[in-house]
C-alpha cells in the first residue's frame, strides 16, 4: 500500500477530502481494535493511515486558511 502523493490529494474536492478523512479515522479505529484483540496482521498500516490522515488534514487546513484570507 503506497502513500498517496500530496498533489493527488490536492486535486480532490472538499467533499471527497472530508469523506477520506472520515474513512481514514475509521480505519485507524479498526486497526486499534484489531491490535487490542491480537488480530492485527500488518502493523505498518498504522503508519500509512496516520500519514494519510495528516496529509488530508493539511490539505483541508490549507484550503480553509486560504478562504479565510480572502
Amino acid at each position: 500500500m503506497a502513500l498517496p502523493e500530496i498533489a493527488n490529494l490536492r486535486s480532490l474536492s472538499d467533499g471527497e477530502i472530508s469523506e477520506q478523512i472520515s474513512g481514514t479515522r475509521r480505519e485507524l479505529f479498526d486497526l486499534r481494535f484489531q491490535q487490542a484483540t491480537s488480530r492485527l496482521e500488518n502493523p505498518h498500516r498504522f503508519r500509512h493511515a496516520r500519514l494519510k490522515l495528516a496529509q488530508l488534514l493539511t490539505v483541508q487546513k490549507e484550503r480553509s486558511s486560504s478562504i479565510a484570507a480572502l
